[in-house]
Formats: C-alpha cells, sequence, structure tokens
C-alpha cells in the first residue's frame, strides 16, 4: 500500500511523522530562523545574523553528510559504482580546496563565492528531492533530509543576501548561476546509472555544504572576531 502512495502524499507523512524528531533534535536552527526576506522588522545585529548562518550552514552539512552515509551504505555495498569519474557541477567555480587557500581571498571575494555555491544548488535540490521518491529501496530518511535541505538551503541564501547587504550595500547580485546542466539523459531502465547519479550528487552536495560551512565560519572570524579564533 505504501508504495502505491502518490509521491507528494509521501512527502507530506514523512516530514509530518519523522520531522519532528529530526526538527527537535535541530532545535537551534528551527527555533532561531533568519530574518524574513526583505529585512523588515529585523532587529537582529550583523553580528547576530552571521551566526545563524553559521548555524545553519553546520545543519545543513550535517543532514548533507547524513544522506550520503545512508545511501551510501544501502546501495554501495551491492554496486560498482565508477568513483573514479565523478564530478561535481561546482567544480566550474574556483573555490579555494581548504582552509590556508581560503585566508588568502579577500572577504568580499568569499562572500560571493558562498552565494554562487548556494545559487548554483537551487535546481539540483530540486531535482534531489523528486528524484529520491522513486528510488526503490530508498531510506525514507534521506526524502526527509532532502526536503530539509532544499528548505534550508533557501533560508541560507536569503539570510546571506541581507547580510552581504548590510556589509555591502548595493552589492548584492540577484543573477542566477546555471552551473547545473540537468541530470544526464540516460536510459532510464538501466538503475545502476540512475542511482551512481544521484550518488554522485549526494557526493557533491557533502563536499559543498562542507566547504560552505568552512567558509562561514573563517568569514565570521575575520569579520566579527578581528582574526581571533
Amino acid at each position: 500500500m505504501t508504495n502505491m502512495m502518490n509521491p507528494i502524499v509521501k512527502v507530506v507523512m514523512f516530514v509530518m511523522i519523522a520531522g519532528s524528531h529530526l526538527l527537535l533534535e535541530r532545535n537551534w536552527v528551527t527555533s532561531h530562523p533568519i530574518c524574513a526576506r526583505d529585512g523588515t522588522n529585523c532587529l537582529m545585529t550583523t553580528g547576530e545574523l552571521f551566526d545563524r548562518a553559521v548555524g545553519l550552514s553546520h545543519y545543513i552539512h550535517t543532514l548533507s553528510a547524513e544522506m550520503f552515509k545512508d545511501f551510501d551504505e544501502q546501495f554501495a555495498p551491492s554496486r560498482r559504482f565508477p568513483k573514479s569519474v565523478m564530478r561535481c557541477h561546482t567544480a566550474l567555480l574556483n573555490t579555494p580546496e581548504d582552509k590556508e587557500q581560503a585566508q588568502k581571498i579577500q572577504h568580499e571575494h568569499l562572500l560571493n563565492l558562498v552565494m554562487r555555491v548556494l545559487r548554483s544548488w537551487n535546481d539540483p535540490l530540486l531535482h534531489m528531492v523528486s528524484e529520491v521518491q522513486g528510488i526503490r529501496e530508498a531510506p525514507d530518511t534521506i526524502l526527509l533530509k532532502a526536503v530539509q535541505v532544499e528548505e534550508q538551503t533557501k533560508q541560507l541564501l536569503e539570510g546571506m543576501e541581507q547580510i552581504i547587504g548590510r556589509i555591502h550595500p548595493g552589492d548584492v547580485e540577484n543573477e542566477l548561476d546555471s552551473l547545473w546542466s540537468g541530470p544526464p539523459i540516460s536510459n532510464s531502465a538501466d538503475e545502476n546509472s540512475r542511482l551512481f547519479e544521484f550518488y554522485n550528487l549526494l557526493h557533491c552536495l557533502r563536499r559543498d555544504s562542507h566547504k560552505i560551512d568552512n567558509y562561514l565560519n573563517l568569514l565570521k572570524c575575520r569579520l566579527f572576531h578581528d582574526n581571533n579564533c
């Protein structure tokens, strides 16, 4: 009966049933939302906004890492995924790979990189939420977490727009980065290719969410603590 449910109904049910537990575990994030997008009646200081952004980015990375682990444990042991050919759409962006590299970049450029990476995930995250519903034997937790990551990434993007608007008024760019060309065209009957494409997407999300988390922590230390962290 469950397998015959309308996919939208499944999303709602999973969020309602499992969501309460997941949200309680991350109570700090859910009970401390970033200000509304238009910034009206936002009484938080820029430092407080940045604290929320850092907390939210860490939450997103935690969920991303959990999704990859769940999927890896479910499918990787019985599949031969060609990991040597894994590639991320954000590889087109020249992003620093570690803290040492990031330290050498001006904060204006680093903020811009954060925005570009976040925006580049708009379409892939929507695809991920839709795609996981059609993957047989995928743990239900992955769907729940994918929905959460998609929603919270929107929140983080809106929060970063406000932060940049305060630090550098007029510098917020509204252009969308179309780095993702969409899912590869493949034989829908080739389940292994479909699973590998999803596996690759999860790998890239984990990687990029970790980068964003590191960049924001570095920026917070630089902008609000005079690098004394």
